[in-house]
């Protein structure tokens, strides 16, 4: 099992699992070449060490690699790297539609009809390249956030069934052939009756076939006839349900010959919802009707997963018409006159006058049946309702070559669902109710690819042809549940503000401490792991302070002056002259030199300078006129902080507070915020004060940074120079 931040190729890095199947898992991974998401399906280990399997899998998967179709999910590369076979292919964001039916329990004709299109259209585009499915199912076709459909591993499944043919193996029973349950030879007719099946299910919200195992789900394809899903849903289109009956016949040569075929009569069933799709050829007998008994070799062979069925069914003899009367009335025949009952036991003894009046009785029954099932079809379907006067048109989206296309359709009430993908909840709710349609909240969930507040799903598809103020289900984005911590600044903050800022973030904090000779105590030093989901946890290492005795000067390089100055406090030293000179190699505001080595031991409120990466102060020869002035003094903080107050710090700068010509205030920063623990003396100590021009007086003011409260001032003269 690979987990994230595993890299494939030095290319692919996974990102998270996001579902498994028989013979593999699958990763979100995103392509760094690329700088795109893809999805990377990882064969298992069980088939990964079988060469012929891995043979037949590669060019299988390189064929399909060469389809190219809205569709169809692309296959972008195959590749072995040591144990791992894999295929890397287009991420689709969305559901599949197993799920989606589901979720929905039903779907209506027209939806069905829209969905069934774009899946036949991406069939028909891999037939043409003579590529057969063989496992086309719900599970395999995804529905996008955007409505379009894509139908997913083509050639994936030609590999996988014609290595593991057996009644354990073959995970899509419920869809599968007639004659792949025998074991017999497959073409493009297979993957038609299992794209009817499917039609079948999202119609119905059910399969024709159950049972408790394979075996008897597969010879239910055998030998079972296709209940008309009608029987599950009366209103459902009537020529609908044709194209999926046609598609389900036992035998090939009565299905559909081609998914072009298929897709040419959806769209007449669109246009004509109870038109006659498919009229039945004379002398042509639906196989409907008829039950055949698989033979005991045949039952033998699918229970031991053999392929020695033969291609076709057996010819056998042709049943008997029935009519309506029903199917427990015994067969009537007209032979020289007389009217013959066929007897199923010829020891029976019943005179031919009983037999007219049985008769008799069952053709007023079978009359009055026939009678109330035309009551209750018209009733149900509005076959003998009055047309209205009323004119009314609908429009409904059906996806052909990629492309929507509209078509017309007579009813009045009804709307094509727009997309809400992307907006803003509140933009969302408006361009519904400009549609005459109501927004319903369904919930919110984490998403990548939906910045926070947007919709990122909607429980009708777009281009769905839906009753007029329709309540339309929405799932708002919470934003992504990935949280950056490098973004976040986390050693520049103490531990406790580190772990409630985390904590905010959904996130849940462990904190140990660690002694620096670089981070004031308190202050994070580092934290793992860099990128997390939320929920998870994450490590804060804290500084307990430098182990170094009172006095030994810690190291100051690389640091900006704020933590070199608490270093030196915390050492119990003082920070000393502060100048700037250029660097080439050190980033600007941080140390590159300072006055005593790391590590030396010096007394006690001792003085260290340090240099600082920058542009240096102008110089005399730059400007020759400017005042000079200069002051040698120590602040004593005891009366501010407290003498006692040992453990108390604050953050002091000292600047210059002159008078301009205008009576304004001009500062001049003469030492940056720095924090002094306890009552210490700050030196104020400037040979060199450079003032404003033409101004010969000032003060120097020691201040609290955080408040800008003046601790204590100095009068300056300033003497011009030049």
């Amino acid at each position: 099992m690979l987990t994230p931040g595993t890299y494939l190729q030095n290319r692919y890095e996974i990102l998270e699992r996001i579902g498994s199947g028989g013979m593999s898992v699958v990763y979100k991974a995103r392509c760094h070449t690329l700088d795109r998401l893809v999805a990377i399906k990882v064969l298992k280990e069980e088939f990964a060490f079988d060469e012929n399997f891995v043979s037949k899998f590669k060019m299988e998967a390189q064929s399909a690699a060469r389809l190219s179709h809205p569709n169809i999910v692309s296959v972008y590369d195959v590749v072995d790297e040591d144990v791992y076979h894999y295929i890397v292919m287009e991420l689709i964001e969305g559901i599949t539609l197993k799920n989606y039916i589901e979720n929905k329990g039903y779907l209506e004709s027209k939806e069905a009809i829209g969905i069934a299109l774009q899946v036949g259209q991406g069939i028909a585009a891999a037939h043409e390249q003579h590529i057969i499915h063989r496992d086309i199912k719900p599970q395999n076709m995804i529905i996008s956030r955007d409505g379009k459909v894509k139908v997913a591993d083509f050639g994936i499944a030609r590999a996988v069934s014609s290595q593991t043919m057996n009644a354990t193996a073959v995970g899509s029973v419920h869809y599968i052939s007639p004659e792949q349950a025998r074991g017999g030879y497959c073409d493009e007719r297979s993957d038609i009756y299992s794209f009817g099946i499917t039609m079948y299910e999202m119609v119905t919200g059910r399969v024709p076939f159950e049972g408790d195992n394979t075996v008897t789900v597969a010879l239910a394809h055998l030998e079972e006839p296709v209940t008309p899903p009608s029987q599950y849903v009366p209103d459902m289109s009537h020529a609908l349900e044709q194209i999926i009956l046609k598609c389900t016949q036992k035998r090939p040569d009565r299905r559909y010959s081609c998914v072009a075929d298929v897709i040419e009569d959806l769209r007449k069933a669109l246009m004509d919802p109870e038109g006659d799709i498919y009229a039945r050829k004379d002398g042509e007998e639906d196989e409907l009707g008829k039950t055949r008994s698989i033979t005991r070799e045949e039952l033998n062979s699918i229970q031991g997963g053999r392929k020695n069925y033969p291609e076709e069914v057996l010819d056998e003899p042709e049943e008997e018409k029935t009519e309506p009367q029903g199917r427990n009335k015994p067969k009537q025949h007209k032979k020289e006159g007389r009217l013959h009952t066929r007897k199923k036991n010829d020891g029976d003894d019943v005179s031919t006058q009983f037999e007219r009046i049985i008769t008799a009785f069952g053709i007023v029954a079978a009359i009055i049946i026939v009678a109330v099932v035309l009551f209750v079809f018209s009733r149900l379907t509005g076959l003998f309702r009055q047309g209205s006067n009323k004119p009314s048109t609908e429009t409904v989206a059906v996806t052909t070559e990629g492309s929507p296309t509209i078509v017309d359709i007579n009813t009045e009430d009804q709307i094509n669902m727009p997309s809400v993908l992307g907006l803003p909840q509140d933009m969302a709710r408006e361009k519904l109710k400009e549609s005459s349609l109501v927004m319903e909240v369904m919930g919110s969930e984490y998403s990548d690819n939906y910045t926070e507040g947007q919709v990122m799903g909607q429980d009708i598809l777009a281009g769905t042809v839906v009753k007029k103020w329709s309540t339309v289900g929405v799932t708002i984005s919470k934003g992504s549940d990935k949280v950056d911590l490098n973004a976040m600044d986390l050693t520049q903050m103490t531990g406790e503000d580190a772990k409630l800022l985390l904590e905010q973030k959904g996130l849940a904090v462990e904190v140990a401490e660690e002694n620096s000779d670089t981070v004031i105590k308190g202050n994070v030093i580092r934290f793992s792991p860099q990128v997390v989901k939320v929920g998870e946890s994450v490590s804060l290492y804290v500084s307990k302070g430098s182990q170094n005795v009172e006095g030994r000067v810690p190291n100051l390089l690389g640091q900006p002056p704020t933590s070199a100055d608490a270093l030196l406090a915390g050492a119990g030293l003082l920070t000393g002259n502060v100048t700037m000179e250029a660097s080439d190699t050190v980033e600007e505001g941080l140390i590159i030199n300072q006055s005593e080595s790391p590590g030396t031991i010096l007394p006690p409120g001792s003085a260290v300078d340090y240099v600082v990466s920058g542009k240096p102060a102008q110089t005399q020869a730059e400007d020759e006129r400017y005042y000079i002035g200069s002051i040698d003094e120590a602040c004593s903080l005891s009366n501010y902080i407290g003498p006692a107050s040992q453990t108390s710090s604050v953050r002091v700068l000292i600047r210059l507070n002159q008078t301009n010509d205008e009576g304004a205030s001009v500062y001049t920063t003469l030492m940056s915020p720095r924090l002094v623990v306890g009552a210490q003396t700050v030196p104020v100590v400037f040979p060199r004060i450079k003032g404003a021009y033409g101004v010969d007086s000032g003060m120097v003011e020691v201040v609290d940074a955080d408040n800008l409260t003046v601790i204590k001032s100095y009068p300056v003269s300033f003497f011009p120079v030049g």
